[in-house]
């Protein structure tokens, strides 16, 4: 495959390292080169099968805009933006285009997801539940879309909203804790990121997955089918 990486930053330069062990040839924008998406024309997108968004909220609403009215997938693991899924939907199914859109690619998240399905039905027995979230100090958006998606996901079992509490420190790649508790005990899930490599090789098979297909997701609905 052709792949456009968009954002050069930790994540960013990890997509593609991971891309190019997986036999894709990759070329890369930064903020600059990118700058109001003027490297997203016609022309720099005619061999792209996909383009993976890993800038910032700032720019990924005009780079989902270019990419869907040049006709051009992405993958978009910028966090931040998600007011605005009805416009991007709409923008989507308009161009008859496809995206793919994750608070977190990690396949290990995703299965923590599911997890925290189950654990919302502790609402239901008496246990206050509450989500922690530790990233980098140099994370932009508290909090996190992960901790969001948990809480939603929790919000959709239980009718409860789980309180969010964010912790920006150090280098912490991000770790995640669920915490359930009542007079008679405590629970206490937890996902912790050891490195980014597992968002990196997410966002590259979201990628392979979407070629060639229309349409918008959440890689909740499609994680299961990555290979």
């Amino acid at each position: 495959m052709n792949l456009l990486i968009l954002g050069k930053g930790k994540t960013g330069s990890l997509v593609t390292e991971v891309a190019r062990e997986r036999g894709h040839n990759v070329r890369m924008l930064d903020s600059k080169e990118n700058a109001e998406c003027r490297g997203l024309t016609q022309e720099s997108l005619r061999e792209i099968d996909a383009v993976i968004d890993f800038t910032n909220p700032e720019a990924v609403l005009k780079n989902i805009a270019a990419c869907a009215r040049l006709g051009a997938n992405v993958v978009v693991g910028t966090t931040g933006w998600y007011s605005e899924i009805p416009y991007v939907r709409k923008l989507v199914e308009e161009n008859k285009t496809g995206l793919v859109y994750g608070s977190n690619f990690s396949v290990g998240v995703n299965i923590f997801f599911e997890i925290a399905r189950a654990a919302g039905s502790g609402a239901a027995h008496g246990y206050n539940i509450k989500i922690v979230e530790r990233h980098h100090q140099t994370k932009k958006d508290a909090p996190s879309g992960t901790a969001v998606s948990i809480q939603q996901v929790i919000k959709e079992a239980s009718r409860s909203e789980a309180e969010i509490t964010s912790i920006r420190e150090g280098e912490t790649v991000g770790t995640h804790v669920i915490l359930l508790d009542s007079p008679n005990d405590t629970m206490m899930l937890v996902h912790d990121a050891k490195s980014r490599r597992g968002f990196a090789e997410g966002a590259i098979k979201a990628a392979e997955w979407i070629k060639g297909k229309k349409g918008f997701y959440d890689f909740r609905e499609i994680f299961k089918e990555l290979k």
